[in-house]
């Protein structure tokens, strides 16, 4: 997996390229993150970094993370996430991570946890047919059947059911970088990302494109 960096989403708007077009962009406040530990197979059975992102007051963290930070001798940070790199040697403990270890047209995956929705029915939740909306129809938009009655007279694992829907991690992949701006430490993204406003993501190296 290549290097990645945590952000923080801001919004939409629209960005117009040299030759005129308006493409629809998500802006990302990347960073700066700073690597608080790395991780390698000797030690710990397997090569990562871990960044923290967002500085934070020190009573807002609890003892522990007190320590984890302050063996690394690196600010206190809000959020900590691992990244796996293609080459552990690159990154230092202390080091920063910004926006510019991306370039505009390279294609990157983001993480993040997509909108709840509560819970949900079938129609909404997993695209189900409803019944005739007839009066004396009496089924407009519930399950349906269930199983058969005598084999195997069970319901089986997975079958799509109403429940809660949303709120889970979600991957967008192959999203085009628009632009980076390391001064303002924001990345623009061609459409749309998983998450609300200010929720925090992850901006990778798309693992379809390994070239870059």
């Amino acid at each position: 997996m290549a290097k990645g960096i945590l952000g923080k989403k801001i919004g939409m708007t629209q960005f117009f390229m040299d030759d005129g077009r308006a493409l629809p962009v998500t802006v990302i406040e990347a960073g700066p993150c700073v690597v608080v530990q790395k991780k390698t197979v000797e030690k710990d059975g397997y090569n990562a970094i871990q960044l923290g992102f967002m500085d934070v007051k020190e009573h807002r963290i609890n003892k522990p993370k007190q320590g984890h930070f302050k063996k690394a001798n690196v600010p206190y940070k809000k959020y900590l996430r691992e990244f796996k790199p293609d080459n552990i040697e690159d990154y230092q403990v202390g080091q920063q991570i910004t926006a510019d270890i991306f370039q505009p047209g390279s294609k990157v995956d983001v993480s993040g946890i997509s909108l709840g929705k509560g819970f949900a029915g079938v129609i909404k939740r997993w695209g189900a047919h409803r019944g005739p909306m007839a009066h004396g129809s009496k089924y407009h938009r519930r399950v349906g059947s269930m199983s058969a009655g005598t084999s195997p007279g069970r319901v089986f694992k997975n079958k799509h059911l109403p429940g809660h829907m949303g709120a889970r991690r979600v991957t967008v992949q192959g999203l085009e970088v628009v632009k980076a701006d390391p001064e303002r430490n924001l990345l623009l993204l061609k459409g749309s990302i998983p998450g609300r406003r200010g929720s925090i993501v992850e901006v990778k190296y798309s693992i379809k494109n390994k070239k870059q």
